[in-house]
């Protein structure tokens, strides 16, 4: 089914205060790549093993995860934009701890508190500019998964530039644009109404039960072991300095970025939500397997690094709309219950990938990462209808869009009957 048509409002119209959201989001976002040039110099001063160094993935997102469950409860009661806040008060500090410490374990810790932060931020970064944003719920999803690919592609760029001089630097530089990015905050995003009712702490555990959104979450968890194994691992066989590893993951998150915005919107008009994705990620399992099987072959590793950023882009925009049109919950709840679940397979796939390489070799972390991604493909298959519903809705909200209607009390329906309990 057509979801989008020609003519509809440009997604990068917005209001002011969803820029600075955006602009907030992006050096967020950074945070994911901006370690990846680094990782080996890390594990070289501080005379950790590669898995231990992988930890500062796997502190940051698996205390991320969990603390998903607690956005709601925390949004409702103090209001969206004091969440941000909070959020982005917590990043600017953590990541200045983490630049200041002298040990490895002091690292993972302060990671630990920089994902709490970015917990706070993303979840409700995401409700901020679907409600905030002008040109409809489609354009809202691609400009926040924008957000997302530009600082994945900037992240690596400056940690590679900054971590030339020390790995130290990249901290410090994330500190410094996230202090900006909560002045803008503060200036420019308006408070937001609170909820009629307060979020439950167990709101995102319930909202699981419904079997649309439980199957989008499981097939993402296993979609980001086969990312995150790539975006934690890669570094280390490619045996590259910072700079150039900062140039490889900017290539790779210019292609996360490009197709976010502009391919997955391109392919879901031609081909559908479904065909899209399940192609989408049957071909990333591909990729992931020739990583595997050329993992010692810098040439075709680093191309095969960065031509995965194509998939990931598709995956993350067609997944987020996907998410939050199956979900029948409000949008806050159904983004801390995605994020808990895919957050901790992203969170604990560097890890297992360092332990892999160390008791095996090299390749098996690939293998396993490949093998996790068709597993979500065959989750995904299961909730097909579900992947109807979400289409047919999405499309509805976007031809509100298109000819200046409300879409609140739309939206309210289609999360009213989206989706069916487990």
């Amino acid at each position: 089914m057509t979801v989008a048509k020609a003519g509809a409002p440009s997604p990068f119209r917005q209001p002011k205060a969803v820029w600075a959201v955006a602009f907030a989001c992006v050096i967020s976002f950074m945070g994911i790549g901006l370690v990846d040039p680094i990782l080996p110099a890390i594990s070289s001063d501080l005379h950790a093993s590669p898995s231990q160094v992988t930890l500062l993935f796997t502190s940051y997102l698996v205390v991320m995860a969990v603390a998903m469950l607690v956005t709601g409860w925390v949004s409702s009661r103090i209001g969206a934009k004091w969440t941000l806040i909070a959020g982005l008060v917590l990043i600017v500090v953590f990541s200045a701890l983490a630049g200041s410490t002298d040990s490895i374990g002091g690292i993972i810790g302060f990671r630990a508190g920089w994902g709490l932060g970015n917990a706070l931020f993303v979840a409700t970064s995401l409700a901020v500019i679907v409600a905030a944003a002008s040109g409809g719920f489609t354009g809202a999803i691609i400009l926040y998964e924008a957000a997302l690919g530009l600082g994945i592609a900037v992240g690596p760029l400056l940690g590679g530039a900054l971590g030339h001089i020390s790995w130290r630097g990249p901290f410090y530089g994330v500190a410094v644009l996230m202090t900006l990015a909560l002045l803008a905050t503060i200036s420019l995003v308006r408070p937001q109404p609170r909820p009629a009712r307060k979020t439950s702490l167990l709101d995102p555990i319930r909202a699981l039960r419904h079997r649309g959104l439980l199957i989008m979450s499981l097939t993402a968890l296993c979609y980001n072991w086969g990312f995150f194994t790539v975006l934690g691992y890669a570094p280390f066989p490619m045996r590259l300095d910072a700079i150039q590893l900062g140039l490889v993951f900017t290539g790779w998150g210019l292609m996360v970025a490009i197709f976010s915005v502009a391919g997955a919107p391109w392919l879901q008009r031609r081909l559908g939500l479904a065909r899209t994705l399940y192609g989408n990620l049957a071909l990333f399992a591909i990729n992931v397997f020739v990583v595997a099987a050329f993992v010692d072959n810098r040439a075709v590793l680093v191309t095969a690094v960065i031509v995965a950023g194509v998939f990931i882009g598709v995956n993350n925009t067609l997944t987020t709309q996907a998410v939050m049109m199956v979900a029948p919950v409000e949008r806050p709840v159904a983004s801390a219950a995605y994020g808990f679940v895919r957050f901790i397979g992203g969170g604990l796939a560097p890890f297992a990938a360092g332990q892999l390489a160390e008791h095996f070799n090299v390749h098996v972390p690939f293998v396993i990462g490949a093998c996790a991604i068709l597993v979500g493909i065959a989750i995904l298959a299961t909730g097909h209808r579900d992947l109807a519903r979400a289409e047919r809705n999405q499309a509805e909200l976007d031809a509100h869009a298109r000819t200046g209607e409300p879409e609140a009390e739309l939206t309210e329906a289609a999360e009213a009957g989206a989706g069916t309990p487990t």
